[in-house]
């Protein structure tokens, strides 16, 4: 196929610079992530930030940074924008009174794997594929069955057994094919390679084909939009696979080369884990570029339970150069994080980003960020799909007794 009027040139390896057609389905290439790579000075001819504006908002809005052709339909369930939220008492309990939290939680199927699962499906139909798979250990697998479902496509997602019910529940309520594995995502993502030929499936895993972290892309372009094209001096990134740290990054110098950021200066990114599962932590700290497989991987943020992340060194690359830091929080405090959150602000904190609200604290405190600092962390899904992390007792009253002495 030939990618008409798209402003994609070529695809291309950090590995080794090697360049690969646009047009035709690409997995990796020396069994790592291959990048999309655009016509800079066509999309600045083509478009402005002013015309940007007079679209509909919503991660479409940006086509010309995307590698969808422009004559093609999306594969969409609606994708808006998401809110830029300040919480004041939030910030304030954690040090950084102008703390702001980017909801993802609203976008389909509740988190931002919407994102990278809107253009990848997107393109996989473009491209002809007829059947996707995937593993997940989460909400990745729920967005590609709700995406394949809207384009008619089969998907087929490997998930461990112990995977949260409600992403379990919602992949096969979607149409997928779902199978439990007693094993982790990384094993699950092996049954999806070694399995390709024979399921004649195409592997839709986290940087595993190029276009997920197009789609993650958007959460910089659309930031740096909200901001009237500026950034905020910190990121909290709660990591696993990575894909939209990494996307940010590349929105950030897309943007950069196109002229529209009005600062030359990127966020600093903390990419965050729980000590349960923190194979990047472990390599920044030990200073590789690499990051070896993490054992007895367990963490309650099932997203960030990734114990080989095949992008280690475009996470821990982006990170270095924006000055940030890999940093592992307390498995033991996200339950606290995560209820205080959502109790202060009203916004539905999931598991992942309590760990990043439990590292922002730490950072606070040991000075790499200042009370001043303008910070924004990302919530990546909804607290509602983590329903292990929500049981508490709720208290009981008698319906015979008045209720004021009951609430004491």
């Amino acid at each position: 196929m030939n990618a008409v009027n798209c402003h994609v040139t070529h695809l291309e390896s950090p590995v080794d610079g090697s360049r690969f057609a646009p047009g035709i389905a690409h997995g990796t290439h020396l069994g790592r992530p291959l990048l999309v790579a655009y016509d800079i000075d066509g999309i600045r001819r083509s478009v402005d930030p002013e015309t940007l504006r007079r679209r509909p908002p919503g991660m479409w809005r940006y086509r010309e940074l995307l590698p969808l052709p422009a004559d093609q339909v999306p594969v969409s369930l609606g994708e808006g924008p998401t809110p830029l939220l300040s919480c004041q008492r939030l910030g304030g309990a954690l040090g950084v009174p102008g703390l702001v939290v980017k909801d993802e939680s609203l976008l389909p199927t509740g988190s931002f794997k919407a994102r990278g699962m809107a253009v990848a499906v997107s393109m996989a139909s473009w491209l002809g594929l007829k059947r996707l798979a995937a593993p997940t250990a989460g909400n990745a697998g729920g967005a590609l069955a709700a995406y394949c479902a809207r384009a008619g496509l089969e998907a087929f997602v490997l998930m461990p057994e112990d995977t949260p019910v409600v992403n379990r529940l919602e992949a096969i309520l979607y149409g997928a094919k779902v199978f439990l594995v007693n094993g982790l995502i990384h094993e699950c993502g092996a049954l999806v390679r070694d399995n390709a030929e024979s399921c004649r499936w195409f592997d839709m895993s986290t940087l595993r084909e190029p276009y997920r972290l197009e789609g993650k892309k958007t959460m910089g372009l659309e930031l740096a939009d909200q901001r009237d094209w500026t950034l905020p001096d910190a990121i909290l990134y709660p990591t696993g696979g990575g894909t939209g740290l990494v996307g940010m990054d590349k929105a950030f110098r897309e943007l950069r080369a196109l002229g529209w950021l009005k600062t030359d200066r990127f966020p600093r990114f903390y990419a965050c884990q729980s000590n349960g599962c923190a194979p990047l932590a472990r390599a920044w700290q030990a200073g590789s570029r690499h990051a070896e497989t993490f054992k007895g991987a367990q963490t309650r943020a099932s997203g960030l339970r990734v114990p080989a992340a095949v992008g280690d060194f475009l996470i821990l690359d982006a990170v270095k150069a924006s000055g940030g830091r890999v940093v592992e929080a307390d498995e033991e405090r996200i339950d606290f994080q995560m209820r205080r959150a959502c109790s202060l602000e009203g916004i539905a904190i999931c598991p992942e980003t309590a760990v990043c609200l439990e590292a922002l604290e730490n950072l606070v405190k040991d000075g790499s960020i200042g009370k001043d600092d303008d910070v924004l962390v990302w919530n990546t899904g909804a607290a509602q799909k983590y329903i292990e992390c929500l049981e508490a007792p709720a208290r009981r009253i008698d319906k015979n007794l008045p209720l004021a002495p009951q609430m004491a």
